[in-house]
């Protein structure tokens, strides 16, 4: 190891190193285990510390103390062999030990794939036995029959060597594999596998690619595969292992040193057995030990039974120092300990401005120490530097005079571990405070994810004039108002600033003064400071020359918004106040909005002061009606309990519709309590006060005060169907606070693991993405994805405006009906563009994506859109990528935690509905499906079928209407006059929502959009084509709980296949069940007439053997997963399922074309085997085989579209791209991933998923 200088270098390699280079590396062997002399507490000679070897102790001095002083530099002591030199280069030189008998180097053999077993063909297994002394190995087999390289064990080894003497030649141990590497023919054995592959067509062994790949570095790097082998093991200098001396005489000492002398010991005594030539069965003892030490040494992790040091803890092998987040190179290497730096406990600075932080005088002096004392001795206050720290240490007068000056407009960065985005670390000018806490800006704690509970943050000063500037023109916080993931604002007021704006803003009938009128804000402030005017009493003011109503307080909240905002004449709550914000922002820019947050957020705590609002337990209240909503619960529950004990239902059904009553007795009781909160007080309520101002609180946590805490699930997620009916003011039983116990640990115990998967998720995400940057301006591509409004139903979750914000248009958007061009191609929708889409009624729009971007390495600006936080158009250079993969990890983490807050109650848990009804008049267009008439007389599905539906609107009688001015066909917007009069009376008569005029009979309406309701087998009609639907009108009914399967005409049943005690069990309630039967190849199936029916494992039968069925009667029923408690647990795993693209377990099969589905009942290896044949007669018909116990989930006739489903199970990312294309894949992963955060309410831009996913 030359000293070098070893600061300039690319990179570090780990590559193999012979014999000779260890001992040219080292400076002389170690013969002792000893490592200092406890008497003189100097290193032993020939021992670990040796300086004879390793180099002096004390500077330019020898051991014995003969030459002392630097003119001797460079003289070896003629007495004790020591160079006079620098006490450093115990840091660098190495030692060796010479080993008495060869040994594998654990990374070699015991890493996977073994490097040394692939050489060989051998398996670690093998290896080990060779290696540990249990057998031979053959080196030359004579004529024994046996090849080179197979292994025997002792016995065999001596009757061959008694046959065959000494032709015969077998080894065992470390000499066995290094004869065996020393012979390998690195260039021979490439041309040979070289030559396999070739003579093979398809590679069937992947190990011989492997041994390939392992052969080929060999030839490249110049190594030789025997120098897996160690004869010699290197001695790492003892600086770096190093011995320290603790009070009271103990030493402290490094791992590795115990383990060199494990080494040095078996080593020292093999030798002297060897010498005394002992038995052979010690002799071999010995070296498996000396194996088993050296393998400690270097890799102590990697046995299975790591050796212990003191207290039973495993000790640190020179692998452990290099290896993880603790390791040499994530710890010291890349993660260092920085100098001017400090942490201190947070607290809040209500009255800092929007870019200051408070630091406290203490902290201050030691972060600009050096900048100071400069300044002191530029003042001429210090005649040099040494003095000025004197003075700086003493905390004179003048100090901190100099200490003004230089923190002046110098920022600092303030950073919250862990930092997840990256507004986790942003810049302030500091301010200078008493104490020793650092203070912080309210509004910005939203961004730190900080709180006031203890928190710690770090602070940091950039020193350089860039860095500086870098920190002024990007991070200090007044520009960092948006969220990247988002691009809504992230700094907004909140809790008590929340709570004093809404009540300043709420009106309040009766209050003092109400209906005087004045002429300016003045006097209205003149008039609430006399007390004649009350701040929530209505009252008329002159504003911009208009006579408006409001309220006194109403005026001051507007007084602090931008000049040119609109009067905001409403109560303000969160939602309204970061709409205001948005739109400042948008309107007025980043500075004005600022200026309007600080405002707020003065205004917002002296009102919350103001107003003092308190809570106390006689503000929970509790329903009247509680009880009854309980006491019909616990009824319909004991009926359901003797349904299930006669044997008409099965425990699964029981179960869900248990939970499904106590899940809408919760809801009656929730809402029946907000009412309760709602009028009590005269609506000031407090708790109702702070929830509905968005201050603190939700109806979720409230519903555990008054209402009822409702459902908890255990650990596992399944719900416990045992509700807890008390409510944390009337204070829970014994057995509902048992129960409870449950979700708070499962709380705790998922916060502990998940935070940890959330992280390493985000820093997977990182990783792929970390090289998606904005490389080009526009890629010129036409190409892009298909965006839409996202429904659940026909209810519109995000409207197609609010996806396609901040994307640019890949082709013109154009007016459905006047068929104008609305946004040309490749322009940027805004914020102004986003009510011009909605209004218009388009139903798709083309826009560029990361997924369809042309730019072999980065992303286009154009593909890419907007900065979401900046709401420019993205510029060069932004790593896109890295922003992507936070934006998408942060909310990860934070969903962890939630579970944490609520405390285990399962939230999230639909009631199951059994109807299907609009909440709009509707017509039905089409019925499709194979139906029949059951024994009720209703029509029934035996297929899955579809219900299209138009919503239509505005229903007329056609001849009240006076002078209609439109014709059928024709398409109406929004608001366009359609006729002159109605019923009589002259006047104007509008289109409500718009849409196509239809006109049949005498009745004239409004076709608007269509949607499609499928309906499972099963469902009963209760409508027919053509009819007109009223809202809520129940269309058709189901069974939420089951699938069921329906006979499709009358007939007798048959069973095939089925037999009680194989795969037929009978329950406690007397019905069958088929289950799992592996010992006989039985296909379960219910034959009537022609018919096939197949019985998937958990059928349940509805039918006995013999019995007489008419068409639409239920066979067997399958019961549906129940509800599990969604939480992030599940939401987590299924994001990075997603990302990594993997199959599912039981993965359904997708139909490959369009065509017909053909079921001759055909049973091949226990897949079931169907046949699609195309529309297309010219197409060979394409054969599906689906494993029996799948569900299918069409039939014998049904005609499916390419990528429909056959069969139930989960999709797998992989088919869907390969049957319908990259666009649908897109579209799937985008609406999986959004899903999972969805539930949990939070809101990610779909361009960070893309970008990721490209």
């Amino acid at each position: 190891m030359s000293a070098r200088n070893t600061t300039e270098f690319d990179a570090i390699g780990i590559r193999l190193a012979s014999p000779e280079r260890i001992r040219e590396w080292s400076f002389g062997e170690v013969k002792k285990p000893e490592t200092i002399n406890y008497r003189t507490l100097r290193p032993e000679r020939d021992g670990l510390f040796c300086e004879r070897i390793f180099g002096t102790t004390k500077d330019w001095e020898c051991y014995c103390g003969k030459f002392k002083s630097i003119r001797y530099k460079g003289v070896i002591c003629d007495r004790c062999g020591v160079e006079v030199t620098h006490s450093k280069v115990r840091r660098e030189r190495m030692g060796h030990v010479e080993l008495a008998a060869p040994v594998a180097h654990i990374w070699y053999y015991r890493s996977v794939p073994s490097r040394m077993g692939l050489l060989l063909n051998m398996t670690v297994n093998q290896l080990k036995s060779i290696l540990y002394y249990e057998k031979y190995v053959v080196i030359e087999g004579a004529d024994s029959g046996r090849e080179r390289g197979e292994l025997i064990d002792e016995d065999e080894f001596y009757e061959f060597l008694d046959e065959y003497g000494d032709k015969f030649i077998a080894m065992i141990g470390g000499d066995a594999v290094k004869e065996l590497l020393g012979t390998i023919e690195i260039d021979t054995e490439i041309r040979d596998i070289r030559q396999k592959i070739q003579e093979k067509t398809k590679i069937s062994d992947r190990r011989i690619l492997k041994r390939l790949e392992v052969l080929e570095s060999l030839k490249e790097s110049g190594n030789r595969p025997e120098w897996m082998m160690l004869d010699v093991c290197p001695v790492i200098p003892p600086e770096l292992r190093p011995m320290v001396q603790l009070d009271g005489g103990r030493f402290a000492t490094s791992d590795l040193n115990d383990l060199y002398r494990r080494v040095i010991n078996r080593n020292n005594r093999l030798k002297r057995l060897l010498a005394l030539k002992a038995p052979e069965i010690i002799v071999r003892n010995e070296k498996r030990m000396l194996q088993e030490s050296v393998d400690a040494l270097f890799d102590n992790s990697r046995r299975k039974r790591s050796v212990k040091g003191k207290g039973n803890r495993p000790l640190k092998s020179l692998s452990d120092m290099l290896k993880g987040k603790t390791g040499r190179f994530r710890q010291n290497l890349l993660g260092k300990r920085v100098d001017y730096s400090g942490r201190s406990v947070i607290v809040i600075g209500p009255h800092l401005k929007m870019h200051q932080m408070g630091l406290p005088k203490k902290m201050a002096l030691e972060l600009f120490k050096p900048f100071i004392m400069k300044r002191l001795v530029d003042l001429e206050l210090a005649p040099n530097i040494k003095s000025a720290k004197k003075k700086v240490e003493q905390e004179e007068k003048e100090v901190f005079e100099a200490l003004d000056e230089v923190i002046k407009e110098h920022p600092v960065l303030l950073n919250r571990a862990p930092t997840l985005h990256r507004l986790g670390i942003q810049g302030f000018i500091p301010v200078l405070v008493e104490g020793k806490a650092i203070k912080l800006h309210p509004l910005v704690c939203h961004a730190f994810n900080a709180d006031f509970d203890g928190d710690q943050m770090a602070i940091h000063v950039p020193l350089s004039p860039r860095a500086q500037l870098e920190a002024w023109m990007l991070m200090l916080a007044p520009h960092n108002l948006l969220n990247p993931a988002n691009g809504s604002p992230i700094v907004g007021p909140s809790q008590d600033m929340v709570l004093g704006l809404f009540l300043v803003t709420s009106q309040f009938d009766g209050d003092k003064g109400e209906g005087k009128y004045f002429g300016s804000l003045d006097e209205v402030r003149y008039a609430i400071d006399k007390g004649v005017v009350g701040l929530r009493s209505r009252i008329s003011v002159l504003h911009d020359d208009k006579l408006i109503q409001t309220t006194p307080g109403r005026m001051f909240f507007n007084a602090i918004l931008p000049d040119g905002y609109e009067y905001v004449n409403q109560t303000v709550n969160d939602k309204v106040m970061n709409r205001i914000i948005a739109e400042s922002y948008d309107r007025f820019g980043a500075p004005a909005t600022v200026i309007m947050l600080d405002e707020m957020k003065q205004l917002g705590f002296h009102f919350a002061t103001r107003f003092a609002p308190s809570i106390a337990v006689s503000d929970i209240k509790v329903s009247p009606r509680k009880k009854s909503y309980i006491d019909s619960a616990n009824k319909e529950v004991e009926s359901v309990n003797k349904a299930h004990r006669s044997g008409v239902i099965t425990n699964e059904e029981r179960y869900k519709k248990v939970i499904d009553i106590w899940t809408k007795t919760n809801e009656q009781i929730t809402d029946s309590m907000m009412e309760e909160l709602k009028k009590d007080q005269e609506g000031y309520n407090p708790i109702w006060v702070m929830a509905d101002s968005g201050a603190r609180g939700s109806k979720q946590q409230i519903r555990q005060l008054a209402g009822m805490r409702g459902l908890m699930a255990k650990p596992s997620g399944d719900i416990i169907e045992l509700a807890i009916r008390s409510n944390f003011r009337e204070g829970l039983g014994v057995l509902e606070f048992f129960i409870s116990t449950h979700g708070a640990r499962k709380g705790l115990a998922d916060t502990a693991l998940k935070t940890a998967d959330a992280g390493y998720l985000t820093r997977r995400l990182v990783d792929i993405a970390q090289d998606c940057i904005i490389t080009l301006e526009d890629c010129g591509t036409s190409d892009g994805i298909d965006l839409e409004a996202v429904k659940d139903g026909d209810k519109v979750i995000i409207s197609l405006g609010d996806r396609v914000f901040g994307r640019t248009v890949a082709s013109d958007v154009v007016d459905p009906v006047s068929k104008d061009v609305v946004i040309q191609a490749n322009t940027m929708v805004t914020r102004e563009m986003i009510a011009r889409i909605n209004g218009l009624g388009i139903d798709k729009v083309h826009v560029r994506s990361p997924l369809t971007c042309t730019q072999r390495h980065g992303i286009c600006g154009k593909c890419y859109g907007m900065d979401l936080a900046r709401l420019k158009t993205v510029e060069l250079g932004e790593a896109t990528g890295i922003i992507a993969a936070q934006s998408i990890g942060q909310p990860g983490t934070q969903l962890t935690m939630r579970t944490f807050h609520v405390g285990g109650v399962a939230t999230n848990v639909k009631i199951k509905e059994s109807e299907h009804k609009l909440g709009y008049q509707a017509i039905i267009d089409e019925v499709a499906g194979s139906m029949v008439k059951n024994r009720d007389g209703d029509q029934v599905f035996v297929t899955r079928g579809n219900l299209k539906l138009t919503r239509i609107s505005q229903i007329m009688e056609v001849d009240k209407i006076m002078n209609l001015r439109v014709e059928p066909g024709q398409s109406v917007l929004a608001g366009e006059i359609i006729a002159g009069g109605y019923d009589g009376q002259e006047k104007q008569i509008t289109s409500q929502n718009g849409g196509t005029v239809e006109i049949e009979g005498n009745q004239l309406y409004f076709r608007e959009e269509s949607s499609v309701i499928p309906l499972k087998v099963g469902t009963v009609l209760r409508v027919g084509a053509g009819d007109f639907t009223a809202a809520g009108q129940v269309l058709a009914e189901f069974d939420p709980h089951n699938d069921l399967v329906l006979a499709d005409e009358k007939g007798t049943v048959s069973f095939h296949d089925l037999e009680e005690g194989k795969n037929l069990r009978r329950d406690d309630q007397g019905q069958f069940r088929v289950i799992e039967f592996r010992q006989a190849k039985l296909t379960p199936r219910i034959v009537i007439g022609k018919m096939e029916y197949h019985l998937p494992v958990n059928s349940i039968l509805s039918v006995k053997d013999k019995d007489k069925v008419e068409a639409g009667d239920i066979l067997f029923k399958i019961s549906l997963e129940s509800e599990k408690a969604r939480d992030i647990t599940g939401g987590l795993p299924r994001v990075e399922e997603l990302f990594e693209a993997r199959r599912p377990k039981d993965a359904c099969t997708l139909a490959e074309v369009d065509g017909q589905v053909e079921d001759n009942n055909e049973i091949v290896k226990e897949k079931r085997i169907l046949y699609l044949v195309p529309e297309d007669p010219d197409l060979e018909r394409v054969k599906v085989s689906i494993p029996v116990q799948q569900r299918l989930r069409v039939r014998d006739g049904d005609t499916v579209k390419q990528g429909e489903q056959l069969d139930e199970g989960g999709f797998d990312p992989h088919d869907i791209l390969r049957v319908r294309g990259i666009h649908a894949l897109h579209d799937y992963l985008i609406t999986e991933i959004q899903e999972v955060y969805r539930l949990q309410g939070v809101h990610i831009s779909e361009k960070h998923i893309e970008v990721i996913v490209r």
